[in-house]
């Protein structure tokens, strides 16, 4: 890959976020002109002085005009992106992108989705006319045949892997019931995890994330203008995103136990940051947990863990909320569940409060405390073999 790294060149200055709950009394524009309204909070701007906005949302809206309508925006120009589960994650990277070229002095971008309303679960976009040859499971469907293939290639006996993919669970659970934001508030317990519903191959229901409504929102601008909006800003280390061909599906040499799109995107991302050793320079991450075994399998993608043995990692904790490289300590999709749109912009506010300081005491990281001021955010969006990835570093510190 030959992304140019854009180093400390642009900086988060300010985040809002919504709860992720099923919201009955408000529609998507309410959840965005929340996530706004909270982002601009102490920084002394208005709307007006935004120079230019991003719209993430997979079915909100089709144009910009989707976030100016409900901000009232006036000659403004707002650019709808959406990229799969990653859409959130776009609107923030075109933002960066754009006041590092020098376009604009500050950008926001905007992330929502009223998914419950729809009656759907997920994403639910319409589909393009096909040959009829194109794959028609689910998406627990295709994330279900990971496990038995892992097991298989590292000969993991089932039952251990079954409790490692039983600890993701809750782990992000325990850490969603500290979290006021989350939708799902509650513990639960290895027993209740083993024993729920099946949804597809050894996916059972609390492997799944859930559904949700919710909005997010960041502000940018350039680093050395940061000092202007506040004293404790993110500066953008990377940003890495990668468009999978699809080939893996057509592919007889794919066997399910890696996401290539997702390994790319990290090397490229830690060559950008200058990070040799992700699980020592990183004081956490937030990943896509789509399914339990998605946040398994990540951990080695990523560069946590090393091949065949994230499994054990997890058992041993590495991965808690108190562990040497905490993973989803807001809770994950399985504790926000999923509105598309809005998942990427999550996953940094849960890294603004943690680097910050400011996440409540009782989910504080102690790697922030020990000196590491860098975290990394995740996203992916389709499926094993046809994938798009997205990597985020942010940091506290100026390299």
């Amino acid at each position: 890959m030959a992304t140019h790294s854009l180093r400390d060149q642009v900086a988060i200055v300010a985040m809002g976020c919504t709860p992720f709950i099923e919201h009955w009394d408000k529609g998507l524009d309410d959840l965005a002109v929340d996530a706004v309204t909270e982002c601009l909070v102490g920084t002394g701007l208005t709307t007006n002085d935004i120079d230019a906005y991003w719209l993430g949302t997979a079915q909100g809206g089709m144009s910009g005009i989707t976030l100016a309508r409900p901000l009232q925006l006036h000659n403004k120009p707002v650019t709808r992106v959406e990229n799969y589960c990653a859409t959130g994650s776009e609107a923030l990277r075109q933002a960066v992108y754009a006041v590092a070229a020098g376009a604009y002095d500050v950008a926001m971008a905007v992330g929502v989705e009223k998914v419950k309303d729809s009656g759907y679960q997920g994403l639910n976009a319409v589909p393009p006319p096909n040959d009829g040859t194109t794959r028609t499971l689910t998406a627990a469907a295709m994330f279900s045949m990971v496990a038995p293939a892992y097991a298989r290639r590292y000969n993991v006996d089932p039952t251990d892997l079954r409790d490692a993919m039983t600890r993701v669970a809750t782990k992000n659970h325990a850490n969603g019931a500290r979290n006021p934001r989350a939708q799902f508030r509650r513990e639960v317990t290895a027993e209740q995890v083993c024993n729920a519903p099946v949804v597809a191959g050894d996916l059972g229901v609390y492997d799944c994330a859930g559904v949700a409504d919710g909005a997010a929102a960041a502000i940018v601008c350039r680093a050395e203008d940061a000092h202007l909006y506040t004293d404790n800003p993110l500066y953008v280390k990377a940003l890495s995103f990668v468009a999978g061909n699809g080939g893996g599906l057509g592919d007889p040499n794919y066997d399910y136990t890696t996401f290539p799109e997702v390994a790319a995107t990290a090397a490229d991302a830690y060559r950008q940051a200058g990070i040799t050793d992700p699980a020592a320079q990183l004081a956490m991450a937030e990943v896509h947990d789509c399914f339990t075994i998605t946040e398994l399998v990540l951990a080695e993608d990523l560069g946590f863990s090393q091949r065949g043995t994230a499994w054990q990692d997890l058992l041993d904790g590495r991965f808690d909320l108190d562990g040497d490289l905490p993973v989803n300590p807001d809770g994950g999709l399985k504790s926000f569940g999923h509105p598309v749109g809005a998942s990427g912009l999550r996953m940094m506010f849960e890294v603004w409060l943690q680097l910050r300081g400011q996440a409540p005491a009782d989910r504080q990281i102690a790697t922030v405390g020990a000196g590491r001021s860098r975290a990394l955010t995740h996203n992916l969006g389709g499926y094993p073999g046809e994938m798009v990835s997205f990597v985020s570093i942010l940091g506290t510190e100026l390299d």
